[in-house]
């Protein structure tokens, strides 16, 4: 009898926990069923990837950040349609890309240095620095405390394809970055068949007038790349000699030597406003491109200090404004 009613009892414990365990099952399931979004979503959220920065780094990046600081990398953001949750800027904010406006308009500005306790008030999931120079010293423990941090290059002066196409890797839009390079080599290919139709390619130079004071672009770097690399335009001899010395996009020349540039067309970024007492001088006026009336002004708010494929595209309209009229 003891046997027995042990026996049943067993049965019955059995039974039960079979029981339960079902209802748990279904339970499960009937979660996994009924709202199989917010599972993919709470999933993406924690996910994650591991990479390697340019300086060694191995850095935990989400795989779908969505509050990103990237400190004057934000052309290569908007052209990924990709908006940060700050954006550069200089002088507490009264100096920003305005050429990035249309799409950044509403995005708040954050102090070009990048000061630990401001980027810890955006709560950011990601932070991309341009260069080596931004995490100096003890800096990329601190950012890395913040939020993932991850650094672009190693160099202050990039490549702005490269770049392009690194921040695509680590967002997880290669496919989008190759997309945005397409389509600026086509527009190249347009434009300077357009320039070529119209005889032989002239040369040119871009000037930027600031404080009184002129600097010319590089060869290699910035507007210079787009003018003579990308478009093929003539490089001044001048320009030549300058970027062979440079140590920045943009080296200073004297108006005296100025008057020697041997370029057909300027390009002047004018950041002194209008009527500049320097452009009365009589050695500007005797500059030869000057004197052809081919000197074409541009704001500091337009594209031409900047470089990446929205600021580089902007350029190229520029320049094709001047010479397919």
């Amino acid at each position: 009898m003891s046997n027995g009613f042990t026996s049943r009892k067993f049965y019955k414990i059995v039974c039960s926990s079979l029981l339960v365990m079902s209802l748990v099952a279904c339970g499960m399931e009937s979660r996994d069923h009924t709202n199989p979004e917010n599972d993919v979503q709470q999933e993406a959220q924690v996910k994650t990837k591991t990479l390697v920065d340019a300086i060694g780094n191995k850095v935990q990046v989400p795989v779908n950040p969505k509050r990103i600081i990237a400190s004057y990398l934000e052309d290569h953001l908007v052209a990924l349609g990709v908006t940060p949750v700050a954006q550069w800027s200089v002088n507490d904010g009264t100096s920003i890309q305005n050429y990035l406006q249309d799409a950044l308009k509403d995005v708040p500005v954050i102090a070009h240095d990048l000061p630990f306790e401001t980027v810890q008030s955006y709560a950011p999931d990601l932070i991309l620095m341009e260069s080596a120079a931004m995490v100096e010293g003890d800096k990329y423990a601190q950012y890395s405390k913040i939020a993932p941090t991850y650094v672009v290059d190693k160099e202050v002066n990039n490549d702005w394809r490269a770049e392009l196409l690194q921040i695509g890797e680590v967002l997880g839009m290669k496919d989008q970055a190759e997309d945005v390079l397409k389509q600026y080599d086509e527009k190249i290919a347009t434009v300077k068949a357009e320039i070529a139709k119209q005889g032989e390619m002239p040369s040119t130079a871009a000037i930027w007038l600031v404080g009184g004071s002129f600097f010319v672009v590089g060869e290699n770097v910035s507007s210079g790349a787009v003018m003579y690399e990308d478009l093929g335009l003539k490089v001044p001899e001048v320009v030549k000699e300058i970027s062979a010395s440079a140590t920045a996009n943009w080296s200073a020349i004297s108006l005296e030597k100025l008057v020697t540039l041997d370029a057909d067309y300027i390009f002047l970024i004018n950041s002194d406003g209008e009527k500049p007492e320097v452009l009365s001088d009589k050695l500007w006026q005797s500059v030869p491109a000057v004197k052809a009336g081919h000197v074409y002004t541009y704001s500091p708010n337009e594209s031409w200090l900047y470089s990446g494929a929205i600021a580089n595209t902007q350029i190229i309209d520029d320049i094709q404004k001047v010479f397919t009229k």
